[in-house]
This record gives C-alpha cells, structure tokens and sequence, in this order.
C-alpha cells in the first residue's frame, strides 16, 4: 500500500500585465495556491485560483487528514477533508482549499499507477472543445480586436467570449458598441458569446438579450447574479440565447437548486472552486441528471482531463489569464489545436509539474 507521506503548500502572486476589469470587478494579480504531495518518490500536483487564506486551511486542518493515507482512497481523503472543515463552513475558503489538495491527491494517484489521469478516471473523449475567454471591459477597442481576431483567425478557436455589463451595468450602449466590434472582427462563422458577470438587472438583461440576439451571440453568461435563480429562469424563458451560469457554486446542493430551478441552459462548474475533481464529476452527474450539459469554468488545465472522462461536456473555458500564468508556473500546459484541447497521454497524472526555479520569482507565502 503506497502511502502520501508528505503535503507542501505555497502560494504565487502572478500580476496581470495591466488592470483587467470585467463588469463588477477590476483585478491586477492572480493567485494561484498549490498543493504538492509526495509518495514512493512520485509528487503529485494541485492547485486552486484562490487567495492565500487556502493556503493556512491546508496547513492547518487538511494536511494531517490526508498525509499517511493510502494513496488509491481518493474518495476517503475527501470526505475526511469535508468533515474536517465542518466548523469552518463549506463555501469559498475551504472548498476551494479542498480542490486543490483533491486534484493533487488524483494527480498522484495515477502516477503512482503511471497512467494519464483521464486514464485512471475512464476516457470518454480523446478532446474537448474550447472557447478563447478574455474580451475585459477594460481593453481598448483595438486590443479587444486583436485579442479576438487572434483567437478566431490566428489559433483557429471557432467560439470567444468577452465581456459585458460595464460599470454595473451603466453603459449598455458601450457595451453594444463593443459587441459590434467583436462580430465585425471574428466575422460570421465563429460563435460569440458574452458575460455580464451579474451586472444586470433582470430587465435590463432581458433588453440586452434582445439587442444581442440581433448580433447572433448564442451564450449570454450570468446576465443578472447567479444568487437569484428565479430571476435567471426569467431571463431564460424570454430569449433563445443560451443563458449559463454556475461559476460560484461550491457544492451539489447549489448546483442542484440551480438545476431544479431551470436556470441555466448549460451548467458552469468550477474545478478549483468546487472541492476539486471529485466534486466536479458528481455536478457533471446532476446536469445530466437535468438533461444539461456542463461547461469548465477556466482553469483549463484542470480540468481537461476529467472533462474528458464524462459525457455531457459542452466545451472548456480556454480563459486569457490563466493561460498565461499556467505557462509561468508549470511545464506539461497544452496548446489548443483547431479549437480543442487535447491530454497529453504520453505523461501520468495532469501533465503538470511545478517549474519550481521559475516559480519562486512569484511566490508570496509557503515552503
């Protein structure tokens, strides 16, 4: 029986090359937590888009659940890392803390068995589509173009994604103009799709869905806050775009209720958000269990390989940020090719591994 004999934790601070905005938040920096643990000389690797509180939750409370544990009992280590955080509530802190040592104990497990982890899940499909993801209310006209046109035209990614709902919603016709820009760029043939990140009210969503329509956009994400299902289905009953949400969930009991609620015509999960790929696949069971499908929320990386281990995977968020942090910190990050990413089946586990020289350059807290 191989054993985990060791958990490390670290956090990175990676800065964007300039202030992103969406439309309810501007950021300058990305912070990546992740977990590396070790047995019989094989390291596995996890890692959650978090904030470095993770980080002291692993150290704290989830390291000593999991360190000496059978390496294969990946369900056991979750749910003694879900008990052990009852007090500390299950949402945000902690069940992120939790995605990120689960991915890592499945990242180890299969190269321990020295097989891709979609291998060890069960492969379903040998790729899964993506769509280029960045388009921030804070670019130019002329960089949201490039950015793109490069996607659509340079990299032969057949659907973007960009973002709308400016100021809270205050500048629709802004947002309008821009959306006009997007299509005149990518043209007729490549799918559009827009995120308001909550900025809406319901309405005005309604409006706005309208008036995108008009520009043939096919996936209006989070019109109005994904706290109000009523308000989604609404919204969704009034427009044939596709309307998505789901980015905030944390557990089965939020993405069952959004289900039941019939907000979404395609559900959003987040890997690094959701208490990591155990969790991840049993959402993918509820969307189907709904006659959905599901859709990763960034974090590309993360979640190639169990998307390709389920049936109802619609596409991948191929997410601007992340594509470039995940090439500063680790080696093995897939390129898309013709709009998919594909697994490298020729390494165990993710593909990943931590590029620890270039790394500690961003390191803010950790050993």
């Amino acid at each position: 029986m191989s054993k985990v004999e060791s958990l490390n934790v670290a956090v990175y601070t990676v800065p964007t090359t300039e202030p992103e905005s969406d439309g309810t938040l501007t950021w300058n920096a990305t912070t990546v937590v992740v977990v590396e643990l070790t047995s019989g000389g094989k390291n596995g690797l996890g890692f959650s888009y978090a904030t470095g509180a993770c980080a002291r939750l692993i150290h704290d409370v989830l390291a000593d659940v999991v360190v000496g544990q059978d390496v294969m009992d990946v369900g056991r280590c979750w749910s003694r890392m879900v008990r052990a955080i009852r007090n500390f509530g299950r949402p945000g802190v902690a069940s992120m803390a939790i995605a990120a040592v689960d991915i890592a104990l499945w990242d180890l497990k299969a190269k321990v068995m020295e097989l891709p982890l979609v291998e060890v899940l069960g492969k379903v499909h040998d790729d899964v589509a993506i769509y280029g993801s960045g388009g921030f209310t804070s670019l130019t006209d002329d960089q949201l173009a490039n950015q793109l046109g490069d996607w659509a035209h340079g990299q032969g990614i057949p659907r973007v994604k960009m973002k709308v709902g400016e100021s809270w919603g205050a500048r629709p016709e802004r947002d309008l103009e821009r959306a006009r820009i997007a299509r005149t760029t990518i043209g007729n043939q490549v799918e559009l799709f827009v995120d308001a990140n909550g900025g809406y009210s319901p309405k005005q969503a309604v409006r706005m869905a309208s008036a995108f329509e008009a520009l043939d956009i096919t996936w209006f994400e989070e019109p109005v806050s994904s706290d109000h299902l009523s308000a989604l289905a609404e919204i969704r009953a009034q427009t044939p775009i596709d309307v998505a949400a789901g980015e905030y969930g944390y557990d089965l009991f939020y993405f069952q209720a959004m289900c039941a609620a019939g907000a979404v015509d395609c559900l959003q999960a987040d890997v690094s958000r959701c208490a990591g790929i155990s969790e991840w696949l049993r959402v993918a069971a509820i969307a189907e269990a709904h006659g959905l499908q599901i859709s990763g929320h960034c974090a590309q990386s993360l979640h190639l390989h169990p998307a390709c281990a389920i049936d109802n995977v619609r596409h991948l968020e191929y997410f601007a940020d992340h594509a470039r942090v995940d090439r500063l910190l680790f080696d093995g990050v897939v390129d898309p090719v013709a709009g998919s990413l594909r697994p490298d089946l020729s390494r165990p586990g993710l593909g990943l591994e931590l590029k620890h020289k270039d790394a500690d350059a961003y390191k803010t807290a950790g050993k």
